[in-house]
């Protein structure tokens, strides 16, 4: 049943999902109020019909979760993330020199450093160039074949964890370690 669901293409499985969910949920819906306007407290027919849809969703879940990443994966080979790394970098070029410039100031490695005279012009001129490199490492079609293909492989290696259930064995998820308020946030600049 389960190679049957994996044949079958995006649209189709998604359309059949939801057939399947307004189908049965209108029935249920329709039976428990036969039922409970003929005096019933508890319509059972309810809750069969929820189990029935929980029990087809838990069937449809993973062919669909796997056909969803087929899709990502195309769609991410369309893509140029590198170039919009770099189009966020030009976009905020004075946040991050400035950014920079004063975890350079900063690091305690520095301080012998920065008494010899120029000491600002070079550390802005060295800035600026690892950026101009940057910049023109990530407009690179090499870069984006990199990225391109890291995303893939992690996507194959998704799929098939999911294939073969290798998440459900490992229980739940640790929380995420907390964001220290002190962090930078970079964004968009205010205007």
């Amino acid at each position: 049943m389960t190679q049957w669901l994996e044949d079958l293409s995006t649209l189709q499985v998604l359309l059949l999902v939801l057939m399947v969910l307004i189908v049965g949920s209108t029935v249920a819906t329709m039976v428990g109020a036969l039922l409970v306007r003929l005096g019933m407290r508890q319509p059972w027919v309810l809750r069969r019909a929820s189990r029935l849809i929980s029990w087809l969703l838990e069937l449809v879940k993973r062919p669909l979760t796997i056909v969803v990443l087929d899709e990502v994966a195309a769609v991410i080979q369309t893509g140029h993330y590198t170039q919009n790394i770099s189009s966020a970098i030009l976009e905020n070029h004075d946040e991050l020199k400035a950014l920079i410039a004063e975890k350079v100031r900063e690091d305690p490695n520095a301080r012998i450093v920065s008494r010899i005279p120029g000491y600002e012009t070079i550390v802005s001129e060295v800035t600026e160039t690892s950026m101009r490199v940057l910049i023109a490492a990530l407009g690179d079609p090499r870069m984006d074949e990199l990225v391109s293909d890291l995303l893939r492989n992690n996507l194959q290696q998704i799929k098939r964890a999911v294939r073969e259930k290798e998440h459900e064995r490992l229980g739940e998820p640790s929380p995420p370690d907390p964001i220290p308020d002190s962090a930078p946030k970079m964004g968009r600049r205010q205007r």
